[in-house]
C-alpha cells in the first residue's frame, strides 16, 4: 500500500544559491506547502557541498580549505569502532548534522514551529555511490574502492539519514527522505566498476535507515531497472532530458507502480534553459514524457496516480533569480496539472 497519496503536488530536491537560511526556507515554504523540503545552501559554505555536508564524523575525513579527502595513513580503528558501535545500536545521535553544515535544517524545523498543516516534509542526502566516488583518500584513489571505507560509508550515511529523519518528525509525522546519487549516471561505464549486487547492496543499507518514505534522485541516465529494483518509494529523474531513457524499462516501471511507487518527474529544467520555458510548454512535454510509457503499456491514469512534480536537479549552482524561476515553474506546472486531472 502506497504510505501517501502524490497528487501531483510539487517536491523540491534540496539546493538553493541563496545564503540567508531564513530567505532560503521562505522561498521554498512558499513554492512547496504541502511537501517542503529543507535547503541546501552550497553557495554558503564549502561545508555545505553535498560531498562535504554528509561528511562530519566520517573516520579520516579532512577538510583543508575546498578540499576534502580520508587521510587513510592515520589509525581509523578507533573511529571506525566508534561508527560500528553507533551502527549497531542505532545511536543516531552520531548521525546529528551541525548548523555549519546544513544552516537549513534548523532554520527549516524552527520556521515549521508550530508545524502548519502539512502533507509531508522532505530531507535528503548524499548517497554513498557517489560521496564514495567523488570522495577520494590522500593519493587520489575513491574511498567507495576500499572495501572497509565502502561498508564504513554506507552505515555512516545510513546515520546521517536516520537523525535527519527525526529531526523532521519534529513538525510532520509524515517525512520523505531522498538518496542524491548524481553518480549512478557513470555505473556502468569503464570508469566505474561496480557489480550491480554492490551497488544495490550500498544503497540499501542506507535506505534500511529510513523508517519513513525513501526516494532516490538521480539527474541524469542511469540503469535504471538498479534503482528500481531497490526497496525505494519514489523515484525522481531528470524528466526533462532523460524520460526516453526511463521509457526502456517498462517491465521495471510497471512492477514498481504495482507495488505503490512513485515517479517523481523532474520537468522543470534545472539550468538556464528554464527561461524558454512556461507552464504550458512543460505540461506539454510532461505529457510526451509519460506518454512514452503509455506506448509501452502502462496506463496513463496509473502515472497520474502516481506523480509527483520537481525540477530535474537542485539548484545551488545557478544564480538566485534563475533558481527562483525554476522553483516557481515547478508550483505553477503542478497546478496545471491538478487542475486538468484532479479538479474534475
Amino acid at each position: 500500500m502506497r504510505k501517501f497519496e502524490p497528487g501531483l503536488l510539487p517536491l523540491h530536491v534540496g539546493s538553493v544559491p541563496h545564503t540567508d537560511p531564513q530567505v532560503a526556507c521562505e522561498l521554498v515554504l512558499r513554492h512547496f506547502p504541502e511537501i517542503p523540503a529543507w535547503p541546501q545552501l552550497p553557495q554558503r559554505s564549502f561545508l555545505e557541498n553535498m560531498y562535504v555536508q554528509f561528511s562530519e564524523g566520517f573516520p579520516g575525513v579532512v577538510i583543508e580549505g575546498e578540499r576534502i579527502y580520508v587521510d587513510r595513513r592515520r589509525d581509523l580503528d578507533p573511529d571506525l569502532e566508534r561508527l560500528y558501535v553507533a551502527y549497531l545500536k542505532n545511536d543516531l545521535s552520531y548521525g546529528a548534522i551541525s548548523a555549519d553544515y546544513a544552516a537549513g535544517l534548523p532554520q527549516f524545523v524552527a520556521s515549521l514551529t508550530p508545524p502548519p498543516p502539512l502533507v509531508a516534509v522532505k530531507g535528503q542526502v548524499t548517497g554513498p555511490i557517489s560521496w564514495g566516488l567523488s570522495v577520494v583518500d590522500q593519493d587520489r584513489r575513491p574511498v567507495l574502492y576500499d572495501e572497509i571505507l565502502a561498508e564504513a560509508l554506507a552505515k555512516h550515511l545510513r546515520l546521517k539519514a536516520s537523525w535527519q529523519e527525526r529531526e523532521l518528525r519534529k513538525v510532520c509525522p509524515t517525512t520523505i527522505i531522498f538518496v542524491d546519487e548524481p553518480y549512478m549516471a557513470s555505473f556502468g561505464s569503464a570508469f566505474v566498476s561496480l557489480s550491480r549486487e554492490q551497488v544495490i547492496a550500498l544503497l540499501e543499507e542506507v535506505l534500511a535507515g529510513i523508517e519513513g518514505i525513501k526516494g532516490v534522485h538521480c539527474c541524469a541516465n542511469t540503469d535504471w531497472s538498479v534503482l528500481l529494483e531497490t526497496s525505494i518509494d519514489i523515484l525522481n529523474l531528470d524528466a526533462y532530458g532523460y524520460a526516453e531513457n526511463l521509457a526502456l524499462y517498462p517491465d521495471q516501471v510497471r512492477a514498481f507502480l504495482d507495488r505503490g511507487g512513485i515517479i517523481a518527474w523532474g520537468i522543470v529544467p534545472a539550468s538556464e534553459k528554464v527561461h524558454n520555458e512556461t507552464v504550458e510548454s512543460l505540461v506539454e512535454r510532461l505529457h510526451e514524457a509519460m506518454n512514452l510509457l503509455v506506448k509501452k503499456g502502462i496506463p496513463f491514469d496509473d502515472l497520474i496516480a502516481s506523480a509527483l512534480i520537481t525540477p530535474s536537479c537542485g539548484t545551488g549552482s545557478l544564480t538566485e533569480p534563475t533558481a527562483e524561476r525554476i522553483l516557481e515553474l515547478t508550483a505553477q506546472v503542478s497546478a496545471e496539472m491538478r487542475r486538468r486531472y484532479l479538479e474534475q
